[in-house]
């Protein structure tokens, strides 16, 4: 197995529990192949005596054979055992075996893909219910790990579960990809050596999802690796997108349609835009199918400033499923440098201005800790005034409302050099924190902060005018 790369945080929360007294039950949910089965085996790799992972789409009789196969490999029985009849036959004959092990040691059982297990009427949750209840939770330095890649199953029927597991876990972790500085790593772990730039154009097109990123292979550019896995017959991307959604939700194109609305609109829609583009009702089910979506990982959900959470906006922020739906779905022209064509396009450059905006967005703390307000209490968000009766509109990508009655203003801007203001977008830069401050009545200091891959050229325009700039390794 190969050394677990990043994970920090995850990584501490999981060994604090290892020397615990007493039982301890640990949830992990997350989007599929983000690392989570992973990352269980590297770190409790000593402790680990049994572990089972439900099939996809397996009957009741299927899955208890897989149990037994299970529990079969963790005695190092040599003849295969018994196939319980029923899940709370099965969790007797696993106290059976967990009560043969050495107390004094920590031991680690770790159930994956839970919600697969958990099929219609098998009768699983409220056996491990009882399980857990009756027996485990009393034994010392014993570990239960439940995982699943349907993160909203996860929340609902879990961590808010109102049953026999009511208020019961006590550590939930939920793992999202790699940062851009843990993609780094992992990538030179891997051999493969790319400058930040190259990185940067990666990650906006497949984001940091370990599998996607094993598959760059060292000595390609950025480029190469994202013509071989995404526009070559046998790229391991090219039917990833499917697969994905409907390894994860039951009724995948009712959520497959709202993501394909959001690749449309960069600016994001709000809950009433998605119910009328997708013609879905405006009953629970949208609610039910944004949080579902929210939860995996998929699209974030983001209040404007000054708003409540009725007016929120939601945006896509997998990485792999907007370039997918831009330039993967239905294209039939590939061949060599197929993506240098694409992104030298203005479909490309578009593309590259809403990615890298996204990327940024999900790295606020690193931009925190450039500007040197890691440790602050600060509200994020975006804000949007729309024209009407000869008052010019405004929007903000990110503003970061600080508790030292400060604002950062930040405008993200791609470039693939350094970036020149010149004296029109000077000038709409001096209007929009103008309008902002003008329609927010806000008394706060505003500090008009540029984000840029490469800097901004210091020029007599943009002196004077920029208070803070950063740039793509502030991200890293």
């Amino acid at each position: 197995m190969e050394p677990l790369c990043g994970r920090g945080p995850e990584k501490k929360i999981l060994l604090d529990n290892l020397y615990a007294r007493e039982a301890r039950l640990i949830a992990i949910y997350g989007r599929r192949r983000v690392g989570k089965t992973f990352l269980i085996r590297s770190v409790y790799k000593d402790t680990l005596v049994f572990e089972c992972s439900g099939i996809h789409g397996a009957s009741l009789k299927q899955q208890l054979q897989n149990f037994s196969l299970a529990l079969q490999k963790a005695q190092g029985a040599a003849l295969p055992l018994a196939v319980p009849g029923d899940w709370l036959s099965a969790f007797q004959m696993l106290e059976q075996f967990l009560t043969l092990r050495d107390s004094h040691h920590p031991a680690v059982v770790f159930f994956d893909e839970l919600p697969w297990l958990h099929g219609p009427r098998s009768g699983f949750l409220s056996a491990f219910g009882h399980f857990w209840n009756t027996w485990a939770s009393r034994q010392s330095k014993l570990i239960v790990v439940i995982c699943g890649s349907a993160a909203s199953w996860m929340i609902k029927h879990i961590i808010n579960n109102k049953g026999g597991l009511h208020q019961r876990i006590n550590e939930r972790i939920r793992l999202e990809p790699f940062t851009l500085t843990e993609t780094e790593a992992y990538l030179e772990q891997n051999k493969v050596r790319l400058d930040r730039y190259q990185l940067l154009q990666l990650y906006m097109a497949i984001g940091g999802i370990p599998p996607y990123l094993q598959a760059i292979k060292p000595g390609e550019s950025a480029a190469q690796a994202i013509d071989r896995i995404c526009f070559t017959k046998n790229g391991i991307l090219t039917g990833e997108f499917t697969n994905l959604y409907q390894s994860l939700f039951d009724e995948a194109s009712h959520h497959m349609a709202i993501v394909r609305e959001l690749a449309k609109h960069g600016g994001g829609l709000n809950r009433n835009e998605i119910i009328e583009a997708c013609r879905l009702s405006s009953g629970g089910t949208a609610s039910v199918l944004l949080d579902e979506l929210t939860e995996s990982g998929f699209i974030n959900k983001q209040v404007p400033y000054e708003k409540s959470n009725k007016d929120s906006i939601y945006k896509l922020s997998d990485e792999y499923s907007l370039f997918y739906l831009k330039f993967m779905d239905k294209r039939k022209n590939t061949g060599d440098d197929t993506w240098l064509r694409i992104s030298e396009s203005p479909s490309g450059r578009s593309w590259a201005g809403y990615a890298f905006e996204a990327v940024c967005l999900k790295h606020v703390m690193h931009l925190k800790k450039a500007l040197g307000i890691d440790g602050m209490l600060t509200t994020e968000a975006t804000w949007r005034f729309i024209p009407g009766q000869g008052h010019p509109g405004a929007q903000i990508d990110l503003l970061i409302d600080r508790a030292d009655h400060t604002i950062n203003i930040c405008e993200i801007k791609y470039a693939r050099d350094t970036f020149s203001i010149d004296t029109a977008y000077a000038a709409e830069l001096r209007r929009k924190v103008s309008v902002f401050r003008e329609k927010t009545k806000t008394k706060k200091t505003l500090f008009l902060t540029m984000i840029t891959t490469y800097g901004v050229s210091n020029n007599t325009t943009a002196t004077g005018l920029i208070q803070k700039q950063l740039t793509m390794d502030d991200l890293f």
